[in-house]
Formats: structure tokens, sequence, C-alpha cells
């Protein structure tokens, strides 16, 4: 069996970085998806593909991939510098501000 081991990222519909702190252990699909002809909808016989595995750490992850005989390939996450911008949304409102706020 093959897997891939990654931390996983914040969504777009959120602007906190919750569920992106633990590293997941999700197999590979073996086999290729079907496509039912009646409904379009996808579907495969491998039922591992489903399988999502959370760990606190890359090292209990690769431990587990290794006490299990998992082949796991590691990928390293693209760590973002965080944007934060001087004054925020109240300076918008404040009485000592230079510029002229409009819409």
């Amino acid at each position: 069996m093959r897997a891939r081991i990654y931390q996983p990222t914040k969504t777009a519909m959120q602007s906190g970085t919750a569920k992106s702190r633990g590293w997941v252990l999700e197999f590979v699909n073996s086999t290729g998806r079907d496509v039912d002809p009646l409904m379009g909808w996808t579907s495969s016989s491998d039922t591992q593909a489903q399988v999502k595995l959370t760990f606190d750490s890359k090292e209990a992850a690769l431990d587990y991939a290794k006490d299990n005989g998992i082949e796991a390939t590691v990928t390293s996450p693209n760590i973002r510098k965080p944007v934060i911008r001087p004054g925020g949304y109240g300076e918008n409102f404040a009485t000592g501000r230079r510029g002229v706020w409009t819409h």
C-alpha cells in the first residue's frame, strides 16, 4: 500500500488556522475510478482511498507507516508569511486619521 503524509492547509472559507496544525496520512488510489452510466457518479472498489488518519506530528505519522509496512511519501507544507497590515479595520474610523475615508 502506498500513502502520502501531508499537513493540510487552511480552507478558503476560513480566516483562522483550525485543523491545519496536525498531519494527515492518506492512502493513494490503487485502482482507477469508474463512472456510473446512469447517474454519472464516480465510484471505486478501493476502500482504502476513503481512509484518512490524523496525527499530531510528522514523526508519529512516519512511525505508524513504518510499523504497518506502508510505503509513505512526505509532502512538506509551503509556509506562508503572515500578512498583518498596520491599523486594521478600526483605523478607518479613527479620529486622528490624516487621509479622507471614502467608500
